[in-house]
């Protein structure tokens, strides 16, 4: 292909939400932390390696009677606020600008757990109620 000579109409997607297949057996509460399992299918957030982080189920999706994808969440990408780890893990405005890791389907941390958590995205802002987080898995 070459450069282009004239203006076109290029197809272009919403940035902020995707449907992903549901993974088998699991339910996935509204507002939770949404991951990408090694086999491609969306889980709740939880303390493991390997994991991508998609964004937070828009609503619930129980698929805890189904098998891997039997069922397609909508999962919505952007920032986002959730529960802060205590102790060595508490995230505090010095970490804006870093990534966090998942704990739980609610909650980040500031560090992997000595290589035991995935990423979960970039601290955008920390405050009384948490720690917002920016989750889009392409960046």
């Amino acid at each position: 292909m070459t450069a282009a000579t004239q203006n076109r109409n290029t197809p272009q997607r919403g940035a902020c939400k995707r449907g992903h297949g549901v993974a088998a057996t699991e339910n996935c509460f509204a507002g939770t932390i949404a991951v990408m399992n090694s086999s491609g299918f969306a889980e709740p957030g939880s303390t493991d390696t390997g994991l991508v982080a998609l964004g937070v189920f828009s609503k619930q999706y129980d698929n805890s009677a189904g098998a891997d994808g039997d069922m397609v969440a909508e999962i919505e990408r952007g920032h986002f606020q959730f529960a802060n780890s205590a102790g060595a893990d508490e995230i505090t405005i010095t970490d804006i600008g870093s990534d966090c890791y998942i704990v739980d389907d609610q909650t980040v941390a500031l560090t992997d757990g000595t290589s035991t958590r995935s990423r979960c995205g970039v601290i955008d802002d920390v405050d009384a109620g948490g720690v917002w987080v920016c989750i889009d898995p392409t960046n």
